[in-house]
């Protein structure tokens, strides 16, 4: 385990979007080794506008997401065998842990019965249960900080 403040080497961004009749939607955020949490929503849906929060978060926040991410086990995985992005949108996951960095790329992912049916479950059911407790934790945080409530 690195100690607290040292996360100089840490960073984490994920979007989520797609290209359709109300335009580019989409969801992204980013934890800056600094501390920084960058948040953007965008959605066309009844002529909404985009959202953008930005927020500083303790080494605390830092350090509890770093441990998610490393019990998620997601750094040893490989994204060559999840379903490639289409028209109903795209993921992106980049980390950067421990001076090891990676970036995945692939389709939604409507339920795990999704995930289940890749050639790689276990793999994606890894990605997949990260990204929900990352959006927790971010929703969470944004909300708490701003008073929004996030879609």
């Amino acid at each position: 385990m690195t100690e607290a403040g040292d996360s100089n080497d840490f960073y984490v961004r994920y979007y989520v979007g797609h290209k359709g009749k109300f335009g580019h939607e989409f969801l992204e955020f980013e934890f800056r080794p600094n501390g920084q949490l960058r948040y953007a929503n965008n959605s066309n849906y009844k002529n909404d506008t985009l959202i953008r929060k930005e927020a500083w978060v303790s080494p605390a926040v830092m350090e509890e997401l770093k441990r998610i991410v490393e019990d998620s086990e997601v750094m040893q995985e490989d994204d060559a065998n999840w379903p490639e992005p289409d028209k109903v949108g795209r993921q992106e996951l980049e980390i950067l842990l421990n001076n090891e960095h990676i970036s995945f790329t692939t389709g939604k992912i409507g339920s795990l019965a999704d995930v289940n049916n890749c050639k790689d479950p276990d793999g994606l059911r890894s990605f997949y249960y990260l990204v929900q407790d990352i959006k927790c934790l971010v929703f969470s945080l944004i909300g708490l900080h701003f008073k929004i409530k996030p879609i």
